[in-house]
C-alpha cells in the first residue's frame, strides 16, 4: 500500500486542484474563511478533555490586552534587567512586535481557542451523524480515503478542496434496523491517498492520526489506525491536572525501557511497578520522554513520525491517561519530552513529503534538513506549520492531563546554524547578532505565551547549551517566555573530572563557579546526568567511578574494595551538591539514582537487536543483601529534605569556603542550612573551623558518611555545634566540625 502509482491509474471524481490554486500565497496566511472554519468543531476520536472556559477566556483577554497596548510605550522589561541587552534594544523590540503581530493572526483566525485546537476540526472527527475528516495538503492535486472500511479502493471516497489546500470528507454512519453502524470501525486500518502534482500517486498516514501502530511482522512502516473506542473503554480521569511545584524534583524516565525484562514494558507496567518506586523516592515531577511516536525505537523518541500518536509500543492511549491520572493522584505532575525541533525524515509513516512536495511542513532544500540529525525542519514561519504545533502541544495536555513540557533541541531552533560547529563564549552579539532563527524563536514565544495563559501553573522547560539571555524569562517582559533551562554544562563537567582528574586533583572552585554560573533571574534545573550520560558511548557516573567491580563487589557479602568505597561515596557527595547548589530545580534519570551498573543501547542492527541493555534493573535495589540500596536511600533522604526545607526556592544562597589543598566547599542555601562538603580522598578535619552568618546551636540533619549510607559511621548524628563570635570566611560567627574524608554534611540551625 506504499508503492507509487501514476495519475493515470487514479480515476476518480476528487476535486483536482489547479496549479494557481495549490500555489496559491494566501494558504499560510489566516483570512476571513479560515476564521470561519474552527469554532464549530466537533468531538475529537476517544476525547475526554475537560475545558476549564474560565482560562480560556482569561487567556483570550491577555491576547486582547496586548493587542490593545502599544509596546512603543515603555522599555521592555528585559532591557532594564540585564543592562548588557541595552545594544541589542532594536532586536528585542522588533522581535517582540512581530511576536504582537502574531497574535493579531491567531486572533484573525478565531482566537487562541480556536487556533490552538485544532486536532478538533483537523483529521478524523466524529459526529452522531457522520465521520468527518480533514488534512492540509497544499500541493495535492487530488485525494482520496482508504482503508479497511473500503477495501483501499482509492476511488471510494475522494475528498474536496478548500481555498486553503484543506482536503476533507464527510461519511455518514451506516443505520440499519435502528443501529448505527460506525462508517469507520475502531481499530481499523486507514490512509490518504493523495496525487501529488507531478501525478504520482502516494500513500500517506493521516498527518493528526491519534494511534498508530506497528507489525514487525508484516513490515516496519507504520499503519495508522481509527482508534474510537466505545465509552465504556475510554479511561475516566478521577484526579484534577496538577500545577507543578515550585520545587521540582524530577525523575526522568523511558516508558520502555522501565522494566528489568529484556523487552518493551508497558503504560501499565509502568503505572503499578514504577510510579510507587517514584513516589517512594520523594520526586514530585515525572518527565516522561519518547511518547509521541517514533518509528526508530533506537532514536530515543527522538525522530518523531506521528506528533499526534502516543505510542503504541508501550499500550493504546488510555493506558497513558490512566497512568498520568494516578501519578496526580500520588501527588506527581507528569511533564512531556516534546520534540518539535525537527522531525523523522521518514516519508512511508512521517509527516515528510507529505503532499510530494519538500515544504509542505518543512522549509524547502537544504534549509529543511538538520545535517547531523538526518531529519527535517519545521517551516516555523508557516501559518498552518504553527496551527500543526501549537495545537499539538494543547492536545497532550487538554487529553492527557500533561503539567508541564520540556522542550528538546532549542539550541538548535533558536539558531540558523543549529549549534552545529558553533561554541558559545558568553558574548551577547553571538545570540543576536543575525544567527537567530526569529521565525523558531517566534514559535517558542507563541508557545509559551499561549501554554502559560490557558493552563495557570503549567511549566516549561528548555534544552538550550548556548546559555540564550532572556530565554527564561515572560514573553510579556520581552523574553522567551520559559520557565527553565536546563544546566546542560553540569553533567559536563562531572564527567570531565571523572574522565581526565583524580578527584585529589579536582578543582574546587571551578565546581562551584559550574554550580553557580547561572543567569541572573531566570532559573535553572540542575542534574548530575540525563539520559544523554547514559547512552552507549558514554558513561554512568557510577560506571566511571565503580566500572567492572559494579559486577562483582557490589554485595554485602563481598569486601568493601577501595573502588567501591571512593565510588559510593563521591556517587553520594556528587548528587548532593549539584541538588543543592546548582538550580532552582533538579533532575535525575531512572536508575542512575541507586548507580544503574550499565549503560544504554536500544535494540538495533548494530547489537542483533538485543534488549540486554535496554531496560532498567530495579531488582537490584529490592535485593537487601546488593549495595545498590545504599544509593537508593541517599537519594531518597536528600528529596525529603527538600521536600521539608525548600532549598530550591530559597533566594538565601552564599558561597562561604572553596579550599583547594583542603578540598572543602561550604555554604549556605535555603532556611538557616549549611553544607559542608569535604571532596579529599584521605584528609579528615577534626575541629575544622566553618564560619556562619547566624549565631547558635546547628544540628546535622543529613550525613553521607551515616552508615545507612553505607559511609562509615565517622560523626555522631546527635552532635551539636555551637557557634563562637569569632568571624571566619567572611561570616560573624563560627563552629568547629569533624568532617571525615569523601564526605558532606548538612547542617541546620536550631
Amino acid at each position: 500500500m506504499t508503492k507509487n502509482i501514476s495519475y493515470s491509474d487514479f480515476q476518480t471524481t476528487s476535486v483536482r486542484k489547479s496549479k494557481k490554486s495549490s500555489r496559491n500565497s494566501k494558504k499560510n496566511s489566516p483570512s476571513a474563511s479560515q476564521s470561519s472554519l474552527l469554532p464549530k468543531m466537533s468531538k475529537t476520536l476517544s476525547g475526554q478533555a475537560e475545558i476549564d472556559f474560565e482560562n480560556v477566556n482569561k487567556a483570550q483577554l491577555a491576547l486582547e490586552s496586548i493587542l490593545k497596548s502599544n509596546p512603543d510605550q515603555e522599555e521592555l522589561q528585559v532591557l532594564k534587567l540585564d543592562s548588557y541587552l541595552k545594544p541589542h534594544e532594536k532586536y528585542f523590540t522588533s522581535r517582540y512586535a512581530k511576536f504582537v503581530s502574531w497574535l493579531q493572526k491567531i486572533q484573525d483566525a478565531g482566537g487562541i481557542d480556536a487556533f490552538s485546537k485544532a486536532y478538533t476540526y483537523f483529521g478524523f472527527n466524529v459526529t452522531d451523524s457522520e465521520i468527518i475528516y480533514r488534512e492540509w495538503a497544499p500541493n495535492a492535486s487530488s485525494a482520496s480515503l482508504v482503508g479497511d472500511f473500503n477495501n483501499w479502493d482509492v476511488k471510494s471516497h475522494p475528498l474536496s478542496v478548500d481555498e486553503f489546500g484543506v482536503w476533507s470528507i464527510k461519511i455518514p454512519h451506516v443505520v440499519a434496523n435502528n443501529n448505527k453502524i460506525p462508517a469507520i470501525k475502531h481499530n481499523s486500518k486507514v490512509k490518504i491517498f493523495i496525487i501529488s502534482k507531478d501525478d504520482t500517486g502516494i500513500y500517506r498516514l493521516p498527518a493528526w492520526s491519534k494511534y498508530v501502530t506497528q507489525d514487525l511482522n508484516v513490515s516496519p512502516v507504520y499503519d495508522s489506525i481509527f482508534y474510537n473506542p466505545d465509552p465504556k473503554d475510554i479511561y475516566k480521569k478521577v484526579n484534577k491536572r496538577l500545577p507543578a511545584s515550585q520545587d521540582l524534583r524530577i525523575y526522568e524516565v523511558h516508558v520502555g525501557i522501565s522494566t528489568p525484562d529484556p523487552r518493551v514494558g508497558t503504560y501499565k507496567e509502568f503505572t503499578k511497578n514504577v510510579l510507587p518506586k517514584i513516589k517512594d523516592l520523594g520526586y514530585n515531577t515525572i518527565q516522561l520522554m519518547a511518547i509521541m511516536e517514533h518509528a526508530y525505537y533506537a532514536s530515543f523518541g527522538y525522530q518523531v513520525t506521528s506528533f499526534f500518536a502516543a505510542s503504541s509500543r508501550y499500550g493504546n492511549p488510555e493506558d497513558l491517561k490512566e497512568l498520568i491520572d494516578v501519578a496526580h493522584g500520588m501527588g506527581i505532575s507528569v511533564f512531556l519530552d516534546v520534540v518539535h525541533s525537527h522531525a523523522s525524515n521518514n516519508i512511508d509513516d512521517g509527516l515528510n513529503e507529505f503532499d510530494g512536495s519538500d515544504n509542505c511542513y518543512f522549509h524547502e532544500g537544504p534549509k529543511g534538513r538538520h545535517e547531523l540529525w538526518n531529519s527535517r525542519l519545521f517551516h516555523y514561519g508557516s501559518f498552518e506549520v504553527m496551527r500543526f504545533l501549537m495545537s499539538n502541544l494543547r492536545y497532550w495536555v487538554e487529553e492527557f492531563g500533561f503539567d508541564g513540557f520540556r522542550f528538546d533541541g532549542v539550541s538548535s531552533m533558536i539558531y540558523q546554524h543549529h549549534g552545529i560547529g558553533v561554541g558559545f563564549s558568553g558574548d551577547y552579539n553571538e545570540y543576536f547578532s543575525g544567527s537567530t532563527d526569529d521565525d523558531a524563536i517566534m514559535y517558542l514565544m507563541i508557545a509559551n505565551f499561549i501554554t502559560h495563559a490557558l493552563y495557570p501553573g503549567f511549566v516549561t522547560i528548555a534544552e538550550d547549551v548556548s546559555g540564550m539571555p532572556a530565554l527564561c524569562r515572560p514573553v510579556s517582559e520581552g523574553g522567551v517566555g520559559f520557565d527553565y533551562r536546563l544546566g546542560m554544562s553540569i553533567p559536563d563537567m562531572w564527567i570531565k573530572l571523572l574522565k581526565e582528574t583524580r578527584d585529589e586533583e579536582w578543582n574546587i572552585g571551578y565546581i562551584d563557579f559550574q554550580l553557580t554560573n547561572r543567569r541572573h533571574t531566570e532559573k535553572t534545573i540542575t542534574y548530575c546526568e540525563s539520559h544523554d550520560q547514559a547512552l552507549v558511548g558514554d558513561k554512568t557516573i557510577a560506571f566511571w567511578l565503580m566500572d567492572k567491580e559494579m559486577y562483582t563487589n557490589m554485595s554485602d557479602l563481598t569486601e568493601l574494595t577501595p573502588v567501591i568505597d571512593r565510588g559510593v561515596s563521591l556517587h553520594k557527595m556528587i548528587r548532593l551538591v549539584t541538588f543543592a547548589l546548582g538550580g532552582e530545580g533538579y533532575l535525575t534519570f531512572v536508575g542512575n539514582e541507586f548507580g544503574h551498573p550499565e549503560w544504554l543501547d536500544f535494540p538495533r542492527e548494530g547489537n542483533q537487536s538485543s534488549f540486554h541493555y535496554a531496560r532498567r534493573q530495579f531488582n537490584l535495589v529490592d535485593d537487601e543483601l546488593l549495595r545498590y540500596k545504599y544509593l537508593y536511600r541517599f537519594d531518597k533522604a536528600i528529596n525529603n529534605l527538600e521536600a521539608q526545607y525548600k532549598w530550591l526556592t530559597s533566594n538565601n544562597q552564599f558561597t562561604s569556603l572553596k579550599h583547594e589543598s583542603d578540598k572543602l566547599l561550604v555554604f549556605e542555601r535555603g532556611d538557616r542550612l549549611l553544607w559542608i562538603f569535604n571532596f579529599h580522598p584521605v584528609n579528615s578535619y577534626p575541629d575544622y573551623t566553618i564560619g556562619v552568618s547566624l549565631p547558635g546551636t546547628y544540628s546535622i540533619i543529613l550525613n553521607s558518611d551515616d552508615k545507612q549510607f553505607l559511609g562509615h559511621g565517622r560523626v555522631e548524628p546527635d552532635t551539636k555545634f555551637i557557634t563562637s563570635p569569632i568571624e571566619q570566611s567572611g561570616r560573624p560567627y563560627s563552629i568547629k566540625v569533624y568532617i571525615p574524608s569523601r564526605s558532606a554534611l548538612v547542617l541546620r540551625l536550631q
